[in-house]
């Protein structure tokens, strides 16, 4: 058999297939701006370049944390990750995340640079680009990692969510709409739904190893309970917005993603183990991008 290539893996290391979230919670915040006029395609483009690029980092840290406290091991049920295939050593990860911190330093400064008018505004977007950074590595990295203490779920849906959207919305609008912050907290929420079926899938093994994600303090049934509150909540808080905001009947249009998230959540709900949670990963994934992308799109036509 021969071996991958180094592209393959470090494409594999970037876990490609979790990148959507990033893509959804700037798209989500650059269509919001669009509908109030004040879209910029060159701030949008650097946006989802950095949190891109912050979302990599967080990937590299989290293989290269898990793995050096024995969380990525045989029982996992997971994906195997690079460090724990023994495909890219300890040292090697850290300058391929010391190289990644510099490639988001540049592109969040150019943006920072580009889209901020007053030095309130650049101190205040490069205090919370550090903030992102370090939350990247803190996650999995360090002694005491916050990943391991159930505050993943916060982290996600505040850079995923509350930053990532309404963020963007500002770095183009150059203003604040409080409203902003429900179609922020519902793409915010959709996001936490993938780590749910990530922590929900490798409980037991989480379990064991000391990492005590929200999943493994409330318990897999209270866990999949959970993932249903964060499907309907999110689409409670896009509907708010489309009656309070967009009074539009397009602003309606997530809704046709509604089917998919009940379909997604009822086979949660039934799921026995965290092996027959395997495949719904790259679903939940897929509910995550599609009721962001039709939400925008609605927004767009509005």
């Amino acid at each position: 058999m021969n071996s991958p290539s180094s592209l393959t893996i470090w494409l594999d290391a970037a876990r490609p297939k979790t990148l959507p979230l990033a893509i959804a919670s700037i798209v989500c915040g650059s269509a919001v701006a669009k509908w109030h006029g004040s879209f910029s395609a060159s701030i949008a483009a650097l946006a989802l370049l950095t949190a891109l690029l912050l979302q990599i980092l967080s990937n590299l840290a989290n293989d290269y944390g898990d793995a050096v406290k024995g969380t990525d091991n045989d029982d996992r049920l997971g994906p195997q990750r690079a460090m724990q295939s023994g495909l890219v050593t300890a040292a090697t990860m850290r300058k391929a995340m010391i190289i990644n911190i510099i490639l988001t330093a540049i592109s969040g400064l150019t943006l920072i640079l580009i889209a901020c008018k007053n030095p309130h505004d650049i101190v205040g977007f490069l205090v919370l680009g550090l903030l992102a950074i370090a939350a990247s590595i803190a996650y999995t990295v360090g002694n005491k990692p916050y990943g391991y203490r159930g505050l993943g779920d916060l982290s996600v849906l505040i850079f995923f969510g509350w930053l990532g959207v309404a963020g963007t919305y500002y770095l183009q609008a150059g203003q604040i709409d409080s409203l902003i912050m429900l179609p922020a907290t519902a793409c915010g929420l959709l996001a936490v739904g993938v780590l749910n079926i990530n922590n929900l899938r490798d409980i037991d093994n989480d379990k064991a190893c000391g990492k005590q994600t929200l999943v493994v303090r409330m318990g897999p049934h209270w866990g999949r309970k959970y993932h249903l509150i964060l499907l309907s909540t999110s689409v409670i808080f896009f509907s708010l917005f489309a009656l309070l905001e967009v009074k539009s009947l397009f602003g309606w249009l997530f809704i046709l993603s509604l089917p998919l998230l009940i379909n997604h959540g009822r086979q949660v709900y039934r799921s026995t183990d965290g092996a027959a949670l395997r495949p719904m990963m790259a679903t939940m994934v897929k509910c995550a991008l599609i009721t962001n992308l039709l939400f925008a799109v609605g927004m767009m036509l509005s």
